[in-house]
Formats: structure tokens, sequence, C-alpha cells
């Protein structure tokens, strides 16, 4: 029995997910990543990582977070440039951060998608995977986007999804549904092993 074809990615892209905390977007970046199996290298910037490492100097004013978003998307085109498949699961809040992120990709010919986790802020609030809306709730924190800080939506995204209406599955698969239409991504067939180099012989 021939094996099934395998993704291939055609040139380096990011993809940004952008939505609240709470919203999904880690879940579907690790979901992309199974998806895709081994046909192309993929690599995921976690925002929570690079705030521990790189941008621990960084608190979240208005201007640190905006530097915190362009530290990330230079990162992410660096990877994108050498043709890594790169998922962003971080919030930017600011639509003029992720424009200057969109932008830095363009100029240099490299591949951006954005993609809005646009699950609602109550569901976002239920769910709470760090304790923060109920920390929020009581008093113990401030600043929380789209609490008591602001979070700009975006008004024309690449792809829109709500992880409230569709399971995890669902919505990576639709992720990849826009690589593929983008030609970004490709479908191709596995080559036939013989009997000897399927043994490792």
């Amino acid at each position: 029995m021939s094996p099934g074809p395998a993704l291939r990615l055609n040139r380096g892209v990011t993809v940004w997910l952008t939505g609240l905390s709470g919203a999904g977007k880690s879940t579907l970046a690790r979901t992309v990543v199974s998806l895709v199996g081994d046909g192309a290298e993929v690599e995921v910037l976690d925002g929570d990582e690079i705030r521990k490492t790189i941008s621990s100097d960084l608190g979240f004013s208005r201007p640190d977070r905006d530097a915190q978003g362009r530290r990330v998307g230079f990162i992410a085109e660096l990877l994108s440039r050498h043709r890594v498949l790169t998922l962003v699961p971080v919030i930017a809040p600011y639509a003029e951060t992720r424009q200057a992120v969109r932008q830095r990709h363009e100029e240099r010919g490299s591949a951006f998608l954005e993609v809005y986790v646009s699950t609602p802020l109550r569901e976002c609030a239920r769910r709470d995977p760090k304790g923060l809306y109920a920390k929020a709730a009581a008093g113990e924190v401030t600043g929380l986007t789209g609490v008591d800080d602001v979070y700009e939506q975006p008004e024309s995204p690449d792809l829109r999804v709500d992880t409230s209406e569709l399971d995890a599955e669902t919505a990576a698969g639709r992720i990849l549904d826009l690589l593929l239409e983008r030609g970004l991504l490709e479908y191709v067939e596995r080559p036939v092993l013989s009997a000897r180099e399927s043994s490792g012989r």
C-alpha cells in the first residue's frame, strides 16, 4: 500500500495568532504543528517563553507591549525567511504593532498571515487558563488586555476563527486551508520505498 500524501512548505511564512488571553491561540498553534507533521519545518514562538528570556526586561506598559510584539515579529521574520512555518500565538493588542510586523515581512519578501482568534471575552474568562481573569476580578492584577486595558481587534484579518464555536482540530484545519489556498503549503505524494529501504538495510 502506498503512503498517503504529505504536506510540503513552498516558502516560509509567519502565522500570527492574535486574540485575548484564553482564546485558544497556543492550543491552535500546537494543533497546526500536529496536522502538518514532518512535511515542513515548524516553530512556535510562545509569548510567555519570550518574556522569560529576551524580553525579560519588558513590563506591560503600552511601549513595552509594543516592543514585545516587534521583537517577536523580528524573530518570526528571520525564521520565515529561512523557509520555516512560524506560528506566533501572541496577543499583540495594538493594531499598529501588528501592522509594523506585517510591513517588515512584506518589505523583506516574507509571507505573513494574521489569524484573529475571536473567542469572546466571556468564554476566555470562563476558561481562565492562567487565572488572570479571576485575579483581575479580585483586584489583584490590573492592566489585563480586554478587561481594563485595550485590545484592538483586527479589522481585516486573513482568517477569523472562534474556538467557542470550533474545536481545535477544525479551527487548525482552516488555518491549513488558508496556507494551501495561498500556495504556501501543498500536498505531495510520499515516495514509495522498497522493502530494503523501508527496513533500513
